[in-house]
């Protein structure tokens, strides 16, 4: 359970309807609609001796003015640019003070509460006590609670802080158990395909782009070839000297990735791997997303090393892992391939990762999230408790990629003629943004709605962040749409959530690469090989790895890569020499392809040669330092 402060809005971040911030910030026992459908049961009070850990995150402080120190770092013609801070410098300038760290020390021995860590760079306290000292500490309750054969404790009231610290704190994680976060990686159902007699049995690409593979058996290599990677190889260009980072809510098992690699004919260092436990480390659940992740990124980057930060898949677990990495400083890139709908993330969860956000764009850190597989319906996910149709169609995107200070990674289909088994073929003549609208015909409704909607690449109009300055001059960015309500029939009441319209939101995702399963990856996982992979959880740690080799072309740290990544697009636009290749047609299931910028598939897909021959340009179109 997270708290509200005043802090939220100078993130820029903007309150949820009420109803919807009681219903997904921890206070759940307090809907019984959620608590019917969701089938969560209140067992009463937590053990007053159990012991409990928490992680208490501390406000930056002259947030506007770290914005405008980033802005110039990549700013060409800044004097600043470049100039990437390192922790101890990030802390001096930006980070709670000393002073600050002792009274929260202070506050929480009064209580006999006990601090473990304090985090290098003062944005993190991790403390351990027992239920007793933090219900008196924090004003609360903890229950536990039952939801799908898992417990888990939580508050049952909100959690307040007390009066001397509230100036400094910005939130409390730790205290709510449950599950917070999903992966963003998809294959075709086999249920679905088997009852439909519509699986897909033969692909092929219209334009073979130089690809080894078919699709659905897609290795890194044929990535190489699609984007425009292999270039840079043949410059000796693999990621010498760089680091990846791969933050992930799951542990796995590293042999699996280097057999990946060896299968397929890299030569890669041995024990280039490095795996990090944040807050005790993770579960397996989701160890082949973590798998893909290394792989995918490793793949492109083959010189690079790679850093795994692995955390619990709770509130606490997905901030502590961005501020640990950004505590280290020892990566050049990082990417995440889990998420939630915005919609649904806890407020304060958002701000917290925000604040990590913007010490590794500060540091020169860049960033990649995945921007979701539910297309434009992040919120109806069809294994979960909204899905269509017995909750209406909402518009939402996915958190973290809907942060202005992380690139969202959108997802695409490849111009290719699907093969299916009862004989009939499917043409889709262009590459699109992703999404499974074009199988509708192909499947009974009921198979159709039951397995395969919403499935689709990421992307629409955050309802949380602000238009960033970097897209405010994009032509073809959008406000929210009208007439967007989250009604579910089983749920009283039955309107949960009622979407603003008209709002100036930050646009998602910013570039696309495939995704869709259907014109797909292999995947070693678990000692053996899995194909027709896909999801934007590829796309992702596959702009982590490029951007490594980019990172490695410049001599430098990219940094914060969004407000470059649209400069060169102002600049350059589909030209001949652009970094970026238009996709014209197709949806997300709502938001159309057009030329130019889309909430379907952002700027569009990567000639990555071009992107990393740009970084050694001089780009004229900046405007000034801010």
């Amino acid at each position: 359970m997270i708290f509200r402060t005043k802090s939220v809005a100078k993130l820029t971040m903007k309150p949820m309807a009420t109803l919807v911030s009681v219903l997904f910030a921890g206070a759940l026992s307090s809907s019984a609609a959620f608590a019917a459908t969701a089938a969560v049961q209140d067992l009463g009070a937590t053990a007053v001796d159990a012991p409990q850990t928490v992680s208490i995150v501390l406000q930056l402080h002259d947030v506007d003015k770290l914005e405008r120190f980033i802005a110039r770092t990549v700013n060409p013609n800044s004097d600043e640019y470049r100039q990437f801070l390192s922790v101890e410098e990030f802390t001096e300038r930006y980070a709670p003070s000393h002073a600050d760290i002792r009274r929260v020390k202070k506050s929480l021995s009064a209580l006999g509460i006990t601090v473990n860590e304090v985090y290098k760079n003062h944005m993190v306290i991790r403390a351990t006590g027992t239920t007793a000292q933090f219900n008196q500490f924090f004003n609360t309750q903890l229950h536990n609670y039952s939801e799908k054969n898992t417990i888990y404790s939580k508050p049952s009231v909100p959690v307040t802080v007390p009066g001397e610290i509230s100036d400094v704190v910005l939130a409390v994680t730790g205290l709510n158990g449950r599950e917070h976060a999903h992966p963003r990686s998809r294959q075709l159902p086999a249920a679905a395909a088997k009852s439909s007699q519509a699986a897909i049995v033969n692909a092929k690409l219209i334009n073979q782009s130089g690809t080894t593979n078919a699709p659905g058996l897609f290795t890194v290599q044929d990535v190489a070839s699609l984007y425009n990677v292999t270039p840079l190889y043949k410059h000796h260009f693999y990621g010498q000297g760089r680091t990846i980072g791969i933050a992930t809510l799951a542990t796995f098992d590293p042999n699996d990735a280097y057999t990946y690699w060896s299968s397929i004919g890299l030569k890669v260092k041995p024990n280039r791997i490095k795996q990090i436990h944040i807050d005790g480390g993770a579960g397996t659940n989701g160890a082949d997303e973590t798998t893909l992740d290394v792989e995918q990124s490793g793949g492109l980057a083959p010189a690079a090393k790679v850093i795994v930060y692995d955390a619990p898949n709770t509130d606490s677990g997905f901030m502590d892992v961005f501020f640990k990495a950004a505590a280290d400083n020892k990566v050049d890139t990082l990417s995440v391939s889990w998420g939630s709908p915005e919609i649904a993330q806890t407020p304060e969860v958002m701000a917290g990762q925000h604040q990590a956000f913007l010490e590794l764009a500060a540091q020169g850190i860049s960033v990649f999230a995945a921007s979701g597989d539910e297309g434009a319906y992040d919120i109806n996910n069809n294994q979960g408790p909204f899905a269509y149709p017995g909750c209406s169609q909402l518009l939402t995107v996915d958190s973290p990629a809907s942060d202005p200070y992380v690139v969202a990674a959108g997802g695409l289909t490849l111009a290719s003629v699907l093969q299916f088994q009862n004989g009939t073929t499917l043409t889709i003549p262009k590459d699109r943004p992703w999404g499974w609208d074009y199988l509708q015909n192909y499947f009974s409704p009921s198979v159709y709605y039951t397995y395969l909607f919403p499935v689709g690449g990421g992307g629409g109009v955050s309802l949380n962040f602000d238009l960033p300055k970097y897209q405010k001059n994009v032509p073809g960015t959008q406000v929210s749409a009208a007439g967007q309500s989250l009604v579910c029939s089983a749920y009283t009441p039955s309107d949960l959530f009622d979407a603003p319209a008209g709002y100036a939101g930050r646009n998602v995702p910013d570039v696309s690469l495939n995704a869709d399963p259907d014109t797909g990856y292999l995947v070693y996982v678990s000692g053996g090989w899995l194909q027709g992979y896909g999801g934007t959880s590829f796309v992702a740690p596959q702009l982590n790895g490029i951007a490594a080799l980019v990172s490695q072309h410049s001599h430098s740290r990219l940094g914060h890569l969004n407000p470059q990544l649209y400069a060169r697009f102002l600049q350059y636009g589909y030209a001949k020499n652009s970094p970026f290749t238009a996709i014209t047609s197709g949806d997300n299931l709502y938001w159309q392809a057009t030329q130019g910028y889309n909430p379907a598939s952002g700027i569009g897909a990567l000639n990555v040669n071009n992107l990393a021959r740009s970084f050694g340009i001089s780009d004229d179109d900046w405007g000034d330092d801010d």
